[in-house]
């Protein structure tokens, strides 16, 4: 078994780029807290709005609804900056809730061998400076093999025993957030939920019709990387199940994380934002919103793609659909949109979120998001896989053993208490389960050398018309500017969620990027 010391050694010779500048980045809290606004899963984050917390779960079933992260606990490690109830109020307070989604399926998961699993709850606190600070982390198990409810606050500590245990906390977190990341983050929210796209834009409109041409580029190569999945990722005892921590019940998850949480209306960016509390409607503020967390890296610039991408699709669908009502009487178009809702997505078709499709202002929306998920959303949580999960210790993937803490035998606590670090590499992954995660991300984190980045070659439909190639210039210098944008933030030292000693610059949403693994790149489509 590897120790901490060849582990954290072996950094120095890791390709990842996150352990590059500094090897022991993933030990701090600070990099743990800076990782849901510059990482991998930027999608997972909220803004705390009530208090206390509590479960919709049946306490029946899983226990007390109420969590035991008090108030007292809360304003302890604030450290009299502020109340919980000022803390609330000023949006100070956010979370990663992995509780009612995991918590159903720590009995099953349990019953697997070499995995155990937890629902989790991680508060942080927005500091003055602009960085959030990890406070607590409750892990809890229901009630199950005749054994009573269990659950656990860890915080951060200075004490020896008290430091082990919050390092654990915050791997069986990770490992949670891991999970969701590749089950609903990436593949449902993008591979998934754009089958319905590509199947409904071939199936209803003509290959000479404006939207088709618009979107054509958007799905190359999707359907067949979404078939590799299914043959060698997601499948019966695959990589996701045997390296992942809800295991075989992964596809599951996913699917009721479909079932509870998809909206087509929240698949937009400013829309996802606000929904999470991450931002409110503010008409003086660029983009229309006002952030919560002023320096939010994956925001700031995927706002920026955001809008970019509606002004090209703007100029677009106003020069091919100058009378508005033109939208209402093209019949493939309004044949598109009715197979996307009631058949590609028939389990929500009654859905009241859905957009209509009456105007242009509608369609644009609608295109928007679409191209948005395909591109910018998808770029954000694929193409930096590699970079913060190639180093695993960051971002486990599956945790191995229960807390110490959680009714252990005599043995096991006197090995904890002799030789904590054995416990923290019993929790990650192990040597196999490890390899094969890292083999994989760097395969997926990799462009090709045809790769067709967004706005980079112009399609030969759009050339044609000297209005829309205008357009699609525009937009090509507005992509080329986003780069630039994106380099003076990373170079800005008051921007300390991207700028600092040993981060990795925020890069994951630069359009165009060089083959290989490099961190950036926002292509067309789905393609990896």
């Amino acid at each position: 078994m590897f120790d901490l010391f060849i582990l954290c050694n072996l950094s120095s010779n890791c390709f990842s780029l996150a352990c590059a500048g500094d090897k022991f980045f993933w030990f701090r809290d600070e990099e743990f807290a800076r990782q849901t606004l510059a990482g991998l899963n930027p999608y997972s984050i909220r803004l705390v709005t009530e208090w206390p917390l509590k479960s919709k779960l049946d306490p029946k079933i899983y226990g007390p609804q109420q969590s035991a992260i008090t108030t007292e606990m809360i304003e302890r490690e604030i450290k009299g900056i502020c109340s919980v109830r000022e803390a609330i109020n000023q949006k100070k307070l956010f979370i990663l809730d992995y509780h009612d989604m995991f918590l159903p399926y720590v009995s099953k998961v349990r019953e697997l061998k070499g995995t155990t699993f937890y629902g989790s709850r991680t508060l942080f606190f927005l500091n003055p400076e602009g960085t959030l600070r990890p406070l607590a982390i409750e892990l809890t198990r229901p009630p199950m093999d005749g054994k009573p409810h269990w659950r656990e606050v860890f915080t951060p500590c200075w004490d020896a025993t008290g430091v082990w245990m919050w390092r654990l906390a915050k791997a069986h977190v990770l490992a949670h957030d891991s999970g969701y990341h590749q089950l609903v983050s990436h593949w449902l929210r993008t591979h998934c939920c754009t089958e319905p796209y590509i199947i409904a834009t071939n199936r209803q409109l003509s290959v000479m019709h404006p939207i088709y041409r618009l979107l054509h580029p958007h799905f190359r190569y999707t359907m067949e990387i979404n078939a590799l999945a299914r043959a060698a990722l997601i499948n019966a005892g695959g990589i996701i199940e045997s390296s992942f921590s809800p295991g075989k019940y992964s596809m599951e998850l996913s699917s009721v994380a479909y079932d509870q949480q998809w909206q087509f209306n929240l698949e937009a960016l400013p829309a996802d934002l606000i929904n999470r509390g991450l931002a409110v409607e503010d008409p003086t503020a660029p983009h229309g919103l006002k952030l919560a967390i002023e320096d939010y890296p994956f925001a700031n610039d995927g706002l920026l793609l955001w809008d970019n991408i509606k002004e090209w699709v703007s100029d677009y669908v106003n020069y091919y659909y100058p009378n508005p009502r033109a939208i209402g009487s093209d019949q493939e178009l309004q044949e598109w949109w009715t197979e996307i809702r009631t058949v590609g997505h028939g389990d929500k078709k009654d859905e009241s979120w859905w957009p209509v499709l009456k105007t242009p202002e509608d369609l644009i929306q609608i295109i928007t998001t679409i191209i948005w998920v395909t591109s910018g959303h998808h770029a954000a949580v694929n193409f930096g896989q590699y970079t913060y999960a190639g180093y695993f210790p960051n971002r486990p993937t599956i945790a191995r053993i229960n807390m110490p803490s959680e009714e252990p035998s005599e043995e096991f606590w006197t090995n904890f208490l002799k030789k904590p670090e054995g416990a923290l590499l019993q929790c990650f992954p192990s040597q196999i389960q490890a390899t094969k995660v890292m083999a994989v991300l760097d395969i997926l984190s990799n462009h090709s050398p045809d790769e067709e980045y967004l706005g980079e070659a112009i399609e030969p439909a759009w050339a044609e018309n000297p209005q829309i190639n205008a357009a699609f210039e525009r937009f090509n210098g507005r992509l080329k500017q986003l780069e630039g944008v994106i380099d003076e933030r990373n170079a800005n030292r008051d921007l300390k969620n991207r700028n600092g000693a040993g981060i990795v610059p925020y890069e994951l949403l630069k359009p165009f990027s060089e083959p290989g693994v490099t961190g950036k790149g926002v292509p067309y489509s789905i393609s990896i």
